[in-house]
């Protein structure tokens, strides 16, 4: 397992797949590379595999619940974010390589706008987009920002913990669910009692969950999540479209006063090698917060066409900057576009 784990590092992947009939895989700048030379794994192999990076409480929910998630440190340089799951009877496991510095946001090439989201004292940011995009590595620069410049007591809730930030003017403390914590829901509520400044909610998965992240933002704190939508606009439906009817008119209006922003973003293969994000980049501001108290989320594109000089950037604006500079294929772009027709034109403007 050591063997396989070095290779991932070496390689740059961003995964390891283990899979019965199948050699190891790796995901490499977005594509599935099968470790051709390596045997194709049986229903043993995997197992003897997975369960020497597991501890006898991980195993016992595997059995108990048929997949675990679990956070596996490898050495100084890397850790992993494991799930081990079982599909036709076998075990199959994801492992996502997290390296253990933290890049800023200029490292990752994100827009210098999300600067102000760490500079705020309260207030709620969403970072969205689809599975495996990025969205924990922007999480993670924005939160260390703020530990590197404030001194603020910062709690993270996630599942698991994948980056492990160090004290520096703030304090960080990081609860794992399952570990640390029974559910989001309840170690968010557990919050409100242990003097916050920032929470960090690694995923909002229920109504409970996203209505206490909502209160938490409006009684004082900063509060960050991610959520797996793919703009601003569909992020604020689905905050909204979560709760019964009879509920929704409130919480648009809580939503109107407290959301700080939506950064929703894309990870394409960059025409050099490796990866570089396109985001959208939603800054609420008094016509943002109108939209949505009113329900016209559906005119929140065009409010962030039209706000460039306030930091908001379309998707497809981001998009053909990132062609033009040639860091990106017209092809690519296109592929991860919800307006290709508009791309085309920005392209060539």
């Amino acid at each position: 397992m050591n063997e396989l784990l070095e290779l991932t590092i070496k390689e740059k992947a961003s995964d390891l797949h283990l899979s019965e009939e199948h050699p190891p895989v790796l995901r490499i700048e977005g594509n599935l590379v099968p470790l051709l030379k390596k045997k194709n794994l049986d229903k043993e192999t995997i197992r003897e595999l997975v369960f020497s990076i597991m501890s006898d409480l991980q195993k016992e929910r595997l059995e108990k619940e048929y997949d675990v998630d679990f956070s596996y440190h490898f050495s100084d340089t890397a850790r992993f974010r494991v799930n081990v799951f079982y599909q036709k009877g076998a075990l199959s496991a994801a492992l996502r390589l997290i390296q253990s510095n933290i890049r800023t946001i200029e490292e990752l090439n994100l827009p210098s706008a999300l600067h102000q989201f760490t500079q705020a004292t309260q207030g709620f940011v969403l970072v969205t987009g689809p599975s495996s995009h990025g969205k924990s590595t922007t999480l993670a620069a924005l939160v260390d920002e703020i530990n590197h410049t404030r001194a603020d007591h910062i709690i993270t809730i996630e599942d698991p913990i994948e980056y492990l930030f160090e004290d520096d003017k703030a304090i960080v403390d990081q609860r794992e669910v399952g570990q640390d914590a029974l559910s989001f829901a309840r170690a968010l509520r557990a919050t409100f009692r242990q003097d916050p400044d920032v929470i960090m909610v690694g995923e909002m998965r229920d109504p409970e969950t996203i209505a206490t992240a909502i209160t938490a933002a409006e009684t004082g704190h900063l509060v960050f999540a991610t959520l797996h939508t793919n703009s601003a606009a569909q992020t604020v439906h689905r905050i909204v479209d979560a709760f019964p009817p009879e509920q929704q008119t409130q919480v648009r209006t809580q939503l109107s006063g407290s959301l700080l922003g939506v950064i929703s973003q894309r990870l394409l293969p960059r025409l050099k090698g490796g990866l570089i994000p396109a985001c959208e980049v939603m800054i609420t501001s008094p016509a943002v917060s109108n939209l949505i108290r009113e329900n016209k989320i559906h005119e929140i594109p065009l409010v962030i066409e039209t706000s460039g000089e306030s930091g908001m950037v379309s998707l497809n604006r981001s998009l053909a900057m990132l062609v033009k500079a040639k860091e990106i294929s017209l092809e690519n772009a296109l592929t991860y576009s919800l307006n290709p027709t508009e791309l085309r034109v920005l392209t060539r403007s």
